[in-house]
């Protein structure tokens, strides 16, 4: 892969951010969101994945306030240390690097064409986020959390979206994925439950992998972006 760490001045420090090129050297642009993890194995194989497809990729690390480059495994001390970053996070600050990521993406010689934003998790929510900022063409959100409490943000989305979620997920139940897709009644957003699918099953490390979900989702996500970043 064609793929190097790379840094970007923000409002108030530097941070960094995988870069992973498609094999033509060029392509749209899509900026991936990590989960609470970091930008760890998983999410740097998603963004070669991706690159692989024909996308100009870039991850924001997101936590580089607090730990600079962590990667976190999902059992354990590595979860409960997860899910402190993200209690801690500053959000404020990251909103500001959405805005960052999404102008240095666009800004590089090898995006030629459109931006997206798509994201895991956590990540799914700052998907939102950046379609909710409208410096992107289209944006994907994989089981994104806490979507449902920020729904005033759904006025100020334009771009297309896509929603994926998973049918056993007790973290995100049916009441708010019907939340959500009440304020998009009236947008262009796609969404797909799947049934036997539970939170993060994208996710090939974790026990909850579910590979005709994962591989269904992937081509679905590959369409939307497809059809709106030409």
């Amino acid at each position: 892969m064609n793929s190097q760490w790379i840094k970007i001045q923000g409002s108030d420090g530097e941070y960094g951010a995988y870069l992973s090129l498609p094999p033509t050297g060029k392509g749209p642009g899509l900026v991936l969101f990590q989960e609470i993890f970091g930008v760890n194995e998983h999410i740097r194989t998603i963004a070669d994945q991706y690159a692989l497809d024909g996308y100009v990729v870039l991850v924001p690390d997101v936590f580089w306030r607090q730990a600079p480059r962590i990667e976190l495994g999902y059992v354990g001390a590595d979860m409960d240390r997860a899910m402190q970053l993200m209690g801690e996070m500053d959000q404020k600050g990251v909103e500001a690097d959405i805005k960052t990521t999404v102008a240095t993406l666009r800004a590089r010689p090898e995006v030629v064409g459109k931006i997206g934003a798509f994201g895991f998790c956590m990540g799914g929510r700052l998907a939102y986020a950046a379609a909710a900022q409208g410096g992107i063409n289209a944006a994907v959100s994989y089981y994104g959390g806490g979507i449902q409490n920020q729904l005033d943000r759904a006025a100020s989305i334009h771009c297309p979206m896509l929603f994926h979620y998973g049918a056993l997920d007790t973290k995100i139940p049916l009441s708010a994925i019907n939340a959500v897709k009440t304020a998009f009644a009236n947008k262009s957003a796609d969404f797909y439950v799947y049934p036997n699918a539970d939170h993060g099953f994208n996710c090939w490390a974790r026990g909850t992998y579910h590979q005709p979900s994962s591989a269904l989702a992937h081509a679905r996500t590959l369409l939307h972006f497809s059809n709106h970043l030409v």
